[in-house]
């Protein structure tokens, strides 16, 4: 049995490759005759199946062997793609996972899907055109011989001359001039090398792929019958065997690293950053000179030690958009409605812990778009858009935050339809006059639901309701705006990092605060006039523009003596501009966030806790929904007005 380690290591890679697959199939789908796809999914299919093989994963490789052989004839141009092609390579494709969790049997569903395989690229789904005939004397002549540790590595001869044998091998014979006297054989050495013939129809580049797993240390002779004799001499040249001195090292590229260690470092990073503060805050108080000196060093330290952890925890949300891609096209064919799904700001990179927790809240949000934003096509085309529909996903960073918007271009949402449902469920009355966000945000209430009927796909309430919960759980918040008859954006705006954010310190009331210096655009004093209101909102004239702003000392209902110097911090979230008045500025700060208690997750305007170097604790102010309370005393004020 395999090494545990080895096991997972190509699990994790066939995962990968599968999900390249499927990706290759969905685009093959839309491009049909790019051979670049074609030759990509063949490529990831081989080499499922030999390391499947070399792996012990027998059942798996004998199972993509008949799907390879499928798709070799896409590859040799007897068979167009088709839409029901690659439906049955879908489904195919899926049961390659059940196999790498362990599934094996070759069941009668799986058994089906081959037989579906091997009908939809049967002759009469030909291109029309015969192959060309060969002559009978082409073709290639193979001499090979494995390495001697081989069988020790795990490779497996009776796979590979399988395969051979599937592109058409004959005449094969076994060399074995190499095996010694009994007393002399060593148990776990190759000592064999096989010759063969194989048809003019099989390509140089397939037989070589056979071997991709023992390339450069192998004797390998492949001779091209109908070359003339000066390539003949060229194409039997062997394998260049391994150089036997000492070479460089070769680094990787990459290497993997499980994700609990990532979370482990990421943790110990934070308890650095809390230790350096402590170490800065004695340094500050000792006055001297060296232990100031070595402070600096550690936090400069620190911080790059910070940013360098923190640059490895980014993830770009393309990680989870093949997901997405294959749920386009599946629900696409299962509601008859033609889908255009299109990305933009792919490489957009956020925090693991966000990039994990984000997947199925976007599977419900795009889900919910095709069921219930678009129409069918007869419906388009009734009302004069475009047969296809649109699914739009955009990804990009706006200050400290990340933007993620799922945009269709269908029905829009039904406003006197939403009011009626709320007031049936008792969330509005009947003589309330919720404004239109309130209104579009009554879609993500537990159990809320226009749909006429329960589905597979909706109709319980339940889907935008896991999509509310995980973005605030994510310290995020959610914007929806529609149009009637042109379609809905959801716009879900969240934090780059939940871990360690550069943050002012300011002090309220004698309260120690952080405000994230992302959000952070301009400092500007208080004019002392303003000072002294009681209210928690006014205006400030900041050069050519009037800002709103929150006094902080009135909202956290601050009881400590009014400073009469006080600043405003002006910062920036969801395109608008918000100043958040303060008593003192006392600095920057490396901020760990620690997450608050479930007793204080109510409290909308914090988002966390930091330890200052002092040991003392300060809350960091949640901008956005502060900048949210702003937008809506502003709205207020204009009614008022």
């Amino acid at each position: 049995m395999m090494d545990n380690d080895i096991a997972a290591v190509f699990l994790e890679e066939a995962r990968e490759l599968l999900e390249s697959l499927e990706q290759g199939l969905l685009r093959l789908q839309a491009d049909p005759n790019n051979m670049d796809l074609i030759n990509a999914a063949f490529r990831d299919l081989h080499t499922i199946k030999g390391s499947g093989a070399m792996f012990g994963f027998t059942d798996l490789a004998a199972f993509i062997h008949k799907f390879e052989t499928a798709f070799e004839k896409i590859r040799s141009g007897e068979i167009k793609v088709s839409a029901s092609l690659i439906r049955v390579a879908l489904r195919a494709a899926d049961e390659i996972k059940g196999y790498l969790a362990g599934e094996a049997a070759l069941t009668p569903a799986r058994q089906a899907i081959l037989d579906d395989l091997e009908q939809a690229v049967s002759p009469d789904k030909a291109l029309g055109e015969p192959l060309a005939e060969t002559s009978s004397d082409a073709g290639w002549r193979l001499d090979f011989r494995l390495a001697s540790d081989a069988l020790a590595l795990g490779a497996r001869p009776e796979v590979l001359l399988d395969e051979l044998r599937g592109l058409g091998a004959t005449n094969l014979v076994a060399d074995i001039r190499r095996i010694p006297f009994l007393d002399r054989i060593e148990a776990q050495a190759c000592l064999l090398g096989w010759s063969m013939d194989l048809p003019a129809a099989a390509l140089e580049d397939d037989i070589k792929s056979v071997f991709m797993f023992h390339e450069g240390n192998m004797e390998f002779n492949l001779v091209n019958l109908a070359a003339p004799v000066a390539d003949v001499a060229v194409a039997a040249q062997p394998t260049e065997a391994a150089p036997t001195g000492p070479q460089p090292a070769q680094q990787s590229a990459t290497m993997r690293v499980p994700a609990e260690r990532l979370d482990e470092l990421m943790d110990q990073v934070g308890e650095l950053v809390i230790a350096e503060a402590r170490l800065s805050a004695l340094a500050n108080s000792s006055k001297d000179p060296s232990i100031m000196a070595a402070a600096e060093d550690i936090q400069r330290l620190s911080a790059r030690m910070r940013d360098t952890t923190m640059s490895i925890r980014m993830v770009p949300i393309s990680s989870i958009i093949g997901r997405f891609r294959r749920l386009v096209h599946d629900l696409s064919e299962g509601l008859g409605k033609t889908v255009n799904f299109v990305v933009t700001g792919a490489d957009t990179e956020l925090d693991k812990t966000v990039i994990e927790r984000l997947g199925d809240p976007l599977v419900h949000i795009i889900r919910n778009a095709i069921d219930h934003g678009l129409e069918t096509d007869e419906a388009r085309a009734a009302a004069g858009k475009p047969d296809c529909g649109t699914i739009e996903l955009s990804a990009e960073h706006l200050g400290a935050e990340v933007v993620i918007s799922v945009k269709d271009n269908g029905r829009g949402l039904d406003r006197n339809k939403l009011r009626a449902r709320a007031i049936d469920q008792g969330l509005l009355t009947p003589d309330a006059t919720p404004s239109e966000a309130e209104l579009f945000a009554l879609i993500l209430e537990p159990g809320f639901s226009t749909a006429a009927k329960v589905t597979e796909l909706s109709g319980r309430g339940v889907g935008m309701d896991v999509v509310k919960r995980t973005v605030e759980g994510l310290r995020g918040r959610i914007v929806i705006s529609s149009e009637p008859g042109h379609g809905t954006t959801l716009t879900l705006r969240l934090p780059l990092t939940l871990s360690i954010i550069d943050g002012l310190l300011v002090e309220v009331g004698g309260d120690r605060y952080i405000i994230p210096m992302a959000a952070v655009q301009e400092i500007v004093e208080l004019p002392a006039s303003d000072a002294g209101a009681d209210t928690i909102s006014s205006f400030l004239q900041i050069r050519d523009s009037l800002v709103p702003f929150l006094r902080l000392r009135t909202l956290l209902d601050c009881a400590e003596e009014r400073n009469t110097l006080q600043n405003v911090i002006v910062v920036s979230a969801a395109s608008l501009r918000v100043g958040l008045a303060v008593d003192r500025i006392l600095g920057t700060n490396q901020t760990v966030v620690k997450q608050m208690s479930r007793l204080h997750a109510g409290v909308k305007s914090i988002s966390g806790a930091t330890i200052l170097g002092d040991g003392s604790v300060a809350l960091v102010l949640e901008v956005g929904n502060l900048v949210e309370l702003a937008r809506t005393d502003l709205r207020k004020i204009e009614k008022a007005a």
